[in-house]
Formats: C-alpha cells, structure tokens, sequence
C-alpha cells in the first residue's frame, strides 16, 4: 500500500510538474534559508575564534571608561575619553612587580594623507607601543620595529604594513624611503610580514609610528585609545586582571567603591561575550528564515485542498471498489509528506551550496571564515519539513477521507 501510494505521488508531480514546483518553493526557500543562516552564523563566529587563535589567548585589553553592566565597553560609542595614558601602560612593565606580563603596548588611531613621491592618498596610521610585534604576534619582514628610544624621543619613524608598502611603493625597496603623514615628513625603517585580516579590519593595510609621536605631532592628545597586555602563560589570567586593575585605580586615585574610570577585559570574556551575541543573532534570523517553512506548509496545503477537489470522482471510484476512510487518508497524507521532504532535500542541498559559496567569497577577502553545515541544521530542516507536510496534510487528507462514494461518482 505504501509503495503504491509513494507511485501515485510521483505521478502527481510527473503530471503538474510546475504546479509542484510552486507547491515545493515555499519549503525549499525556507529550508535553504535555515541551512544558510546557521552556517553564516557558525561562519561568523569562526572569524573571532580564528583571530583570537591567531592572536592569542593570553591577551588583556584595557580600555577607557567604564560601564555598570557586562555590556560593550563605553569606549565603542563614538565618546573621546581621556582617562588612559601612557604611563598607566608604561607602569606595568616593572617586571618585579608583574613578572607574568610578556609585553605591554598602548594604541591611539588617526587618518590623514600620506604622501611619497609617487603617490597621494588618505591611509589610516597606528600610534603603537615598542611592543606592539611582542603583543600582537607578528614579526617584521624587512628593516626593523621602532625601539623604546625611538618612542621616547619622538623620532619620525613608521613601519608599514605589507598592503600598504605595495600600495605606497609597489616592488620597489620601501626601506629609507620617506612618506609624509600630513605635514610631517616619516622614515620608513621596517615592512611587517603579511598578516591577513583580524577580526573585520585588514593589519596589512596598517602604517605604525611612535605612539608618542602620533599623540605630540599628528593628534595633539596625551591620552590613549586603549592597550593591550600580553600574559606569559594563560593561568595567570585572572591575576594579571585583577593586579592590573588594582594598580591602574591607585595610579588614578579612585576611592574604593567608585566606577573605575577604565576597564580591564579578559579575551576570552569578550569572545564568550560575542559568541554569545553571534548565537543570539542566529536563532533570530533563523526564526525568521522559519516563517518560509510556516508560508510554504499554507501553499501546500492549499494545493491539495484543490487536489482533492480535482480528484473527487478518482476517490469516489476507489471506496466504490473497497478502499476505507483510512486508505484515502493516507494516501493523501502521503503524497503531501513526500512533497516537503522533496522539497526539504533540494533545499538542504541548496542552502549547502549557496553556505559553501559564500564562505569561498568571504575567504576571498582574506577573513579566517571556516565552511561550517552543522548536523543539527541539516536533521532540524528535515523534520520541520516532514512536519509541515504532515500538518499541512491532515485537512485536506480529511476532507477527501469523508467524501460520499456515490455523490464523488456523480460529481461533474
């Protein structure tokens, strides 16, 4: 019987090939869509965990002002805030006093024209500390990093990043070259190695000067935007955070039971803090994506309520000759059944493929996006599928169970 009822289904679709189509597009969009959006989720968040692989575990970032909830750092609202220096950073590298921390380096941001003798364009600068390689994990291909003396002295140094050397300079050498950040004239001591991108910025396309000489000569400011600790090993972590911060309220004054006017984020916090925001985002998305699925059960429910409607005197001859309620039932039931699942496997594939072509593009770009279709997308599309062409096909499968023999014979 099942056999028999599964022919009859792939005759119905032989025979109203677009009308079958039509009826499976609905599912086949939401599924694809479902597929789709938890693998660019999964994609997203393989972004963060890449960079924070790339760049270490073991990282503290001390930012600016402060908030009174576990939300995004007060510093991410566009609001200058001046209460990190860099003597707050320059006082953790007493390595008596803090014998875990690797390196220590403050940043401070800026965009001006860059000027060489063959071109002149807008580029952003890195004010950075001498430590930044240390820090950031990255080594110099050619020349050599800033020093402690260059910083103090407010030497007119830059090191490029590997894009922006072959923007500025193409194949020729860079180093000794000049640049002009502005109205002050820079020389180029070093090219760092290509990095690729991190996170949503590309390092390669970064030109780092002096943090002092970018605050004195390009910003005019004394303050920084934020910096970064390197801990030797990752089991210190929560010391290092908890000493930092304490070190850092002495060196500010702050009476015990104030809002700190800093903060000190652990990376692996912040990651759990993203991952939790990715995931959040996902589900929504998806939930959306959903209302396809609920969309395509409504049309194929529809399609079969005419279904019905076309096979009246088909039904009528099949009780005549014994069939039971039962029988028309499941017939129907399962003609529905097989369209969603149909239709859920042509989406999984499409949403596979169309996940696949996208994490090809975004690679592209040079992001760390991992090719991500996790099992439980792919067993969740396929019973929602089944579901809904379950659900969708109880009333019409109802309506043609009930017809009368005799008046289905009769009907015109």
């Amino acid at each position: 019987m099942l056999k028999q009822n599964l022919t009859n289904s792939i005759k119905m679709l032989v025979q109203n090939k677009i009308r079958a189509f039509l009826t499976m597009l609905g599912i086949i969009i939401g599924i694809a869509g479902v597929i789709m959006i938890v693998a660019v989720g999964a994609g997203a968040q393989s972004v963060i965990l890449n960079e924070i692989e790339g760049v270490g575990s073991n990282l503290l970032a001390i930012l600016p002002g402060n908030t009174e909830d576990e939300g995004p750092p007060a510093s991410v609202f566009g609001i200058t805030i001046t209460t990190l220096t860099n003597e707050d950073v320059y006082s953790l590298l007493d390595t008596e006093e803090f014998p875990y921390i690797e390196a220590a380096a403050a940043f401070v941001q800026g965009s001006d024209i860059v000027t060489t003798n063959q071109t002149s364009r807008q580029e952003s600068f890195i004010g950075a500390g001498y430590q930044t390689p240390i820090v950031e994990s990255f080594e110099i291909e050619q020349g050599h990093f800033f020093t402690e003396e260059d910083e103090k002295s407010l030497a007119k140094v830059a090191v490029l990043g590997f894009d922006v050397k072959e923007e500025l300079f193409g194949d020729d050498e860079a180093i000794g070259q000049k640049i002009k950040i502005g109205k002050h004239n820079f020389k180029v001591i070093g090219v760092a190695e290509k990095r690729g991108s991190s996170g949503f910025s590309n390092d390669d396309k970064n030109i780092y000067v002096p943090i002092k000489t970018a605050q004195k000569l390009l910003l005019g400011i004394n303050h920084v935007s934020f910096a970064r600790v390197k801990i030797s090993e990752e089991k210190y972590l929560d010391e290092a955070e908890e000493e930092i911060a304490y070190k850092i309220r002495e060196r500010h004054d702050i009476p015990l039971g104030t809002l700190d006017d800093f903060e000190v984020r652990n990376q692996k916090d912040a990651l759990e803090t993203l991952t939790t925001v990715t995931d959040a985002i996902t589900m929504f998305l998806t939930a959306i994506a959903s209302i396809a699925l609920l969309v395509g059960g409504i049309g194929i429910m529809n399609i079969m309520l005419v279904a019905v409607q076309e096979r009246i005197r088909e039904i009528g001859l099949r009780k005549a000759v014994g069939a039971k309620k039962s029988d028309i039932i499941i017939q129907f039931l399962v003609e529905t059944v097989f369209i969603t699942l149909f239709a859920g496997i042509i989406g999984i594939i499409l949403g596979i493929i169309i996940s696949y072509l996208i994490a090809i593009i975004v690679q592209s770009l040079g992001y760390a996006w991992d090719f991500k279709v996790t099992i439980f997308s792919v067993i969740l599309s396929a019973g929602v599928s089944g579901i809904i062409g379950l659900l969708s096909g109880i009333i019409p499968a109802i309506k043609a169970g009930k017809l009368n023999p005799i008046e289905a014979l009769q009907y015109e």
